[in-house]
C-alpha cells in the first residue's frame, strides 16, 4: 500500500505548477520575441562605428535582452490585468488566465511591480542611457494601459502608442553598443511606422474575426470609430509614411539598401496577405512562427537589408547622382 504522504506529494506538487503557471503565462514570455527588434539597433550601431564591436563587452547585450524582456513582461502584465473584464466576452481571449480566474489580482499587481523594478534595474546595470530607454518603455505601457490615459482606447492612438515600444527597443539595442550618440530619427521613425502597421494589421484582423459591430465595441472600445475601411487606409498610412522615412535614411545614410526594397514591399504586401486569411494569426504574433513561408521570406529580407549596411556599390551613386556618405563599409562591388 502507497504511503499518504507518498501519494499527496506528486498531487502536491502538480498543484503548485499549476497554481503558478498561469502568473508566469500573463507576462507572455511567448511574446519575448518581439525584442529582436533590439538587435537592428546592434547591427545599426556596428554600422556607424564598426570599430567599438572588436572591444564590445557582449555581456551587456545579454543584460540589455533580460532587461528587455522583463519590463516587456510587466507591461503585458498589467495589460492582462486592466483588459481581463472585456476580455470575457471575446471569443478566444477569455479563456486567459485571469478571466478564467485563475489568477489573484493583488498578486499579478505586485508581479508588474515587481517585473518593472527588476528590468529597469538591470537595464540600469547596462548604461544610463539603456536605462532611460527602458523606463520609457515601462511607462509607455503604463499610459498604453492605465486608466485615466489608456491611449489603447482611443482610435490611431492606440496603434501609434503602442507601436512606438518598436524605436524604443531599437534604441535600446543602439545604447547597447554606442551610449554616447543617438540613431538617426529618420531609421526611429521608419521603425516605429512599420510597428504601426504590424499594430493596424491586428486591429483589422480582430475586427474581422468577431465580425459584429456591437460585439467588437464591448470588447475594444476603439472599434466604435474603426471599421474594415478604416482600418484598411490606416495601414496604407503607416507603410506609406515607413517607406518616405526609410527613403531619407537610404539617401542619407546608406543607397545600397535600395536594392532591398522590392524584398521590403514584398514582405508588407505578403503580410497583408496573412492579414486577410480567416481567423488571421497576424491577431497573434506569437505564433507567425508557423507561418513557415512568411517566416522564410522574412529572414532574407532581414539579412539581405543588414547585409548591405556593409557593402559598397559605387555604381548606385553615379547612377542616382547622389554623394556617398562618409560612412565606411566592410566590401566593395565594382569600381
Amino acid at each position: 500500500m502507497i504511503p499518504t504522504t507518498a501519494a499527496s506529494e506528486p498531487r502536491s506538487l502538480a498543484t503548485l505548477v499549476d497554481t503558478i503557471v498561469p502568473y508566469g503565462s500573463i507576462a507572455r514570455p511567448d511574446h519575448w520575441f518581439k525584442n529582436v527588434f533590439m538587435i537592428g539597433g546592434v547591427v545599426l550601431a556596428a554600422f556607424y562605428s564598426p570599430t567599438i564591436i572588436e572591444a564590445f563587452p557582449w555581456i551587456k547585450l545579454v543584460l540589455g535582452l533580460v532587461a528587455v524582456c522583463l519590463v516587456a513582461s510587466s507591461n503585458y502584465v498589467i495589460n492582462e490585468i486592466l483588459d481581463a473584464p472585456k476580455d470575457i466576452g471575446h471569443p478566444v481571449k477569455r479563456m486567459r488566465p485571469i478571466p478564467s480566474g485563475r489568477v489573484k489580482f493583488p498578486i499579478a499587481y505586485a508581479e508588474w511591480i515587481v517585473l518593472g523594478i527588476v528590468g529597469t534595474f538591470i537595464g540600469w546595470l547596462v548604461n544610463m542611457p539603456f536605462f532611460l530607454s527602458a523606463v520609457a518603455l515601462w511607462v509607455m505601457g503604463f499610459f498604453y494601459n492605465v486608466p485615466p490615459f489608456r491611449t489603447k482606447e482611443v482610435p490611431y492612438l492606440d496603434v501609434v502608442s503602442e507601436s512606438v515600444n518598436n524605436p524604443l527597443r531599437l534604441l535600446m539595442g543602439w545604447f547597447v553598443v554606442t551610449p554616447e550618440i543617438v540613431p538617426p530619427v529618420s531609421v526611429l521613425a521608419a521603425y516605429w511606422m512599420v510597428g504601426a502597421f504590424f499594430m493596424a494589421s491586428k486591429r483589422f484582423a480582430e475586427y474581422r474575426l468577431i465580425n459584429d459591430k456591437a460585439a467588437a465595441t464591448a470588447y475594444r472600445s476603439s472599434f466604435r470609430h474603426y471599421n474594415e475601411e478604416r482600418l484598411l487606409v490606416s495601414m496604407f498610412f503607416y507603410t506609406a509614411a515607413c517607406a518616405l522615412m526609410l527613403g531619407v535614411f537610404i539617401v542619407r545614410y546608406k543607397l545600397e539598401l535600395l536594392l532591398s526594397v522590392p524584398l521590403l514591399a514584398g514582405f508588407f504586401s505578403y503580410y497583408l496577405h496573412v492579414t486577410f486569411k480567416e481567423n488571421s494569426p497576424v491577431q497573434n504574433p506569437e505564433h507567425l512562427y508557423k507561418q513557415y513561408g512568411l517566416m522564410i521570406y522574412l529572414a532574407v529580407t532581414v539579412v539581405i537589408f543588414f547585409g548591405l549596411l556593409f557593402v559598397e556599390v559605387p555604381a548606385l551613386y553615379e547612377l542616382f547622382n547622389v554623394t556617398p556618405s562618409q560612412l565606411k563599409s566592410l566590401w566593395t562591388i565594382g569600381s
